[in-house]
């Protein structure tokens, strides 16, 4: 895909809030949104981890949720339904979740192109660390052959997106084990850790993700890293 060079969009401020539970998050999302509703502020990259939960979204189902409830009392993990696009995924700890909250009237008012974009964004990612990732036309998504390594699922409001992303870094993939992923029984799960055979600072997967995602969005717009929310 072609890098945008408009130099009339606004900067894209991308903020790393580290470890943040999941509700928080959503509740700081809803606000951005509101404002750019308001037509204040600019467009907004959140970066974060998620402390373990497993989200539902509008098109999913909570018989793909494959643990029962004592089963999800010992492994310390809720299921919240979230008005995302999109089936039951899971978060947590070495997975870099991104949360764009776009003005898309700024870019183009085209949700399939605004996905694929996503996906290029986490493609290119994966390119500097050597990780092949490819799109399924089936799906939407990232993946390494027929294992998904990053999850979308978006929700937009008058043209202002929210939600996003969830790529698997350094993920305990063990926790996908008691749900379908994304509602898809026949493909399985990888993270970076597990094709390259090492941690990977999630840190540096950071920074590359906000340079590739001005890069797909924005051109040389500045990018702002914030100081980690309490």
């Amino acid at each position: 895909m072609k890098m945008r060079s408009d130099d009339s969009l606004r900067p894209i401020d991308v903020r790393w809030l580290g470890r943040t539970p999941f509700d928080q998050c959503l509740a700081l999302q809803r606000q951005l949104v509101q404002e750019r509703q308001g037509d204040r502020g600019s467009d907004v990259l959140l970066l974060t981890e998620h402390d373990h939960v497993y989200t539902i979204g509008t098109g999913g189902t909570e018989a793909h949720v494959l643990a029962e409830p004592d089963e999800l009392r010992r492994l310390g993990i809720d299921v919240v339904p979230t008005d995302r696009g999109g089936d039951v995924t899971y978060h947590g700890p070495g997975q870099l979740v991104g949360y764009p909250i776009l003005d898309l009237h700024q870019h183009y008012c085209d949700l399939h192109r605004y996905l694929r974009e996503l996906e290029e964004v986490i493609i290119r990612t994966l390119r500097v660390f050597d990780v092949r990732g490819t799109r399924n036309p089936r799906y939407t998504g990232v993946w390494v052959d027929d294992d998904k390594i990053c999850a979308i699922g978006i929700r937009t409001s008058r043209w202002i997106t929210m939600h996003g992303f969830a790529l698997n870094a350094n993920t305990d993939l063990s926790y996908f084990k008691h749900i379908v992923p994304c509602g898809i029984a026949d493909k399985g799960v990888t993270s970076m850790q597990r094709i390259l055979g090492s941690a990977i600072d999630i840190h540096h997967i950071a920074d590359v993700v906000a340079g590739q995602f001005t890069r797909v969005f924005g051109g040389n717009v500045p990018t702002l890293i914030v100081a980690s929310q309490s």
